[in-house]
């Protein structure tokens, strides 16, 4: 595995850009709709009345969040096409600006549903519940002084007011943050104007006590800050009329450029790219539709905004600020908390040596506890016969659990490897600060390869044995990260098989050393040979299809954009073969095309869980010849070309089995949180056939976990 030459602007190009893999372009959907379109099968949660109140506030959120993103990278590299006079056409046949009308038409009615929801379901809703944000008007007098007297108190010293004059020029404006313009008068008349930044050290729902102190039920009152602040502005301009505030939020090109090739040290490279984050091209604005034009081209002008960079709303900006609400104490509007399983096996007390030696473990996250993970190298760490432990790090969270436990390994003498992945978007900051401390402690830590994010999750365990040195393995589909077991569905692997140790190993020198390898026993591996393998296989069902009849595919998976795979799917619909897809996120694929891709089912779930798992199962006639695959790669361009990526074999026929009956196929036939892709590109609620009981598959999984922990063949089955 040897990567290019990096070419950060290369990239940039294929990825926002042209590799449209020739042929008619109308085979493909555009990749930015289709981001589009998952963000509003999230916003379609936020409507869906069988969620709890709370939860659908949070859908709310993240869908801010989401689309708060998607203008910081996917918008921004359209726009920066744009700007640079870039003609390729996305894979789809659309040029740049093309693509950002098309983009524009859909975001603003998505941010008009967006705000409608709020405040026409979620608000009367959340007052009936005991939860009110109130507009600061119509408080009584009491309660504005209180308020009035908090901003006093604290917020005021920490608000710094900055003028806009031919003396002081138009302030910088931090990515995402929530602002006020101010237009003010002065005693002549003239108006004048003022930037106020609100900081993030206070809440944006700012509580309203009960000051009298009244009976009847509890309630909890809110203000926005915005409103606080706004109220109290002329105790920040005296001598000057206060004539509006008005709120804006400014959201800058996040695609940190790092020239890697020129970088003498990775690390420090990568924290002042992070920096240079804050200070990126202004990308878009979101005001209130009801702000003047004049103000608006105010803004405009000073921040250098063409007008399709402009979006007005109905209502708040940073609604992804919704999540303060979703905090609160209020169990009985959540979902119903659930325990995770701990498979048997590994809560018998016995050593993880012991365990794998007999059999695979296999979790299931969330549905099963990531604590076995910690197990893992909990005991890596402190069994006297284990040597070393090498492990990915791609995002790890805060107060983390693994990295303290390969500190301890280190503490007790191990020898520990760590390949941090400091160009992890938006967890950059968070990685630069475990991989000081990893070093501080002796572990070997590598920052990454050079025009290559390593995005592989493994673990690899070296441990001294009677009969001589043996490799104990944990592979993923998701991150080492107990916060986001909790709420992404992910798989992880342990496994003692030799083969598979000795591909996690010789990757382990790839990444870590200087090595070329493109073969490996039972991994597949990217760059290289993933995507070469995974077309193998689907041609392999074909020649199978034509020869028996029974040819069939089913992959779940967070996105499929990559043209060569979908044309290797298109080829084995055109063959006959029945193909399943589940796809959470963006598909550029068209299913139901006649001619073309008329076996091809598509559907998305969008539930309680981020669906993050990988499965690529591919039947070959079943038996032992079948296979299912696991991992962290989805078949983008991105994952196949410019990461290191790992999928892995089941190999346990008995739970493989499992895994494709009532794991796969069970999400496959979700009724319940499932949409149906169109082939224009629409999604359409999917809906049990007559007669036959809904399938809701996140709920089940609930219910049934633990389903996949089976007895080893032989054991009574």
């Amino acid at each position: 595995m040897k990567p290019a030459k990096h070419d950060p602007q290369g990239e940039k190009d294929r990825e926002e850009g042209g590799e449209a893999g020739g042929g008619d372009p109308g085979r493909f959907l555009n990749r930015e709709l289709q981001w589009l379109a998952f963000n509003r099968r999230v916003l379609e949660e936020a409507q869906r009345e069988s969620h709890p109140l709370l939860e659908r506030v949070k859908f709310e959120a993240i869908f801010a969040s989401n689309l708060a993103e998607f203008f910081l990278i996917r918008f921004s590299g359209v726009h920066r096409q744009i700007l640079r006079g870039v003609a390729v056409p996305s894979p789809d046949g659309r040029t740049p600006a093309e693509q950002i009308r098309l983009l524009r038409e859909a975001i603003l009615p998505d941010l008009a549903e967006h705000r409608r929801i709020w405040k026409e379901d979620l608000i009367p809703l959340l007052r009936d519940e005991g939860i009110s944000v109130e507009p600061f008007e119509e408080l009584r007098e009491e309660e504005k002084q209180y308020l009035g007297d908090y901003f006093d108190r604290e917020i005021f010293p920490v608000l710094t007011p900055q003028a806009v004059d031919p003396g002081r020029p138009f302030p910088h404006i931090s990515s995402g943050s929530l602002n006020l313009l101010v237009a003010l008068k002065d005693e002549k008349g003239n108006e004048r104007h003022a930037r106020v930044k609100l900081p993030r050290a206070f809440p944006r729902f700012v509580p309203v006590p009960d000051v009298d102190g009244g009976g009847g039920p509890r309630i909890e009152r809110f203000v926005w800050l915005e409103d606080v602040v706004a109220a109290s502005l002329a105790t920040l301009f005296p001598g000057y009329t206060v004539d509006q505030a008005y709120p804006f939020q400014l959201l800058r090109d996040a695609d940190v450029e790092i020239q890697e090739d020129e970088a003498p040290d990775l690390l420090a490279t990568v924290a002042e790219g992070v920096e240079q984050r804050y200070f990126g091209m202004p990308v878009a604005i979101l005001v209130h539709q009801s702000t003047p034009e004049r103000v608006v081209r105010f803004l405009a002008d000073h921040l250098e905004l063409r007008p399709y960079q402009i979006f007005p709303v109905d209502g708040r900006v940073c609604m992804g600020d919704l999540m303060e609400l979703y905090a609160l104490d209020r169990r009985d509007l959540k979902d119903v908390p659930f325990t995770p399983a701990l498979p048997g096996d590994l809560a018998k007390g016995e050593s993880f040596a012991e365990v794998l030696r007999w059999r695979d473990q296999l979790l299931f996250h969330p549905y099963d506890s990531f604590s076995p993970v910690v197990d893992f190298l909990t005991w890596a760490a402190r069994d006297p016969q284990v040597l070393a432990i090498k492990m990915t790090l791609y995002r790890v969270g805060h107060n983390s659990p693994v990295v303290e436990a390969l500190m301890d390994a280190r503490h007790h003498g191990k020898q520990v490897a760590a390949m941090v992945e400091l160009k992890a978007r938006f967890d950059e900051k968070n990685n630069i600060v475990w991989a000081r401390a990893l070093e501080r402690v002796g572990v070997h830590v590598v920052y990454g390869l050079v025009g290559l994010k390593v995005h592989a999750k493994m673990c690899l365990v070296v441990r001294r044995e009677a009969g001589g040195i043996r490799k104990y393995v944990h592979l993923g589909t998701g991150n080492y990260n107990p916060s986001t077991a909790s709420v992404y569905s992910d798989m992880g692997l342990f496994t003692a098989d030799e083969d598979i140790g000795e591909d996690v190993a010789s990757l382990f020198n790839v990444i870590t050393g200087y090595a070329r390898q493109k073969d490996y026993r039972k991994l597949l591996v990217a760059p290289g040979a993933l995507r070469g393998e995974m077309r193998r296989r689907i041609d392999r069902e074909v020649e199978r299809h034509r020869r028996h009849g029974d040819g069939y595919l089913a992959f779940k998976m967070n996105a499929l954009v990559d043209p060569e795979c979908i044309d290797a799917l298109y080829r084995a619909s055109q063959a006959g073969v029945p193909i399943d897809l589940q796809v959470r996120g963006t598909c550029c694929l068209r299913p139901g095309v006649p001619g073309l891709s008329e076996t091809i089912t598509v559907t998305s779930i969008v539930g309680r869980f981020l669906e993050h798992v990988r499965m690529y199962y591919f039947r070959a006639g079943g038996g032992e010849d079948e296979e299912l695959f696991l991992g962290s790669a989805d078949l983008m361009e991105r994952n196949l070309d410019r990461r290191v990526e790992v999928l892995f074999p089941i190999q346990d026929p008995v739970l493989r089995r499992v895994l494709c009956d009532e794991v796969l196929q069970v999400h496959l036939k979700d009724t319940a949180r499932a949409r149906l892709l169109q082939p224009d590109g629409s999604y359409v609620p999917r809906h049990p056939r007559e007669g036959e009981p809904g399938v809701h598959a996140q709920r089940r999984m609930v219910e049934n976990r633990g389903i996949w922990h089976i007895p080893a063949p032989g054991d009574g089955i």
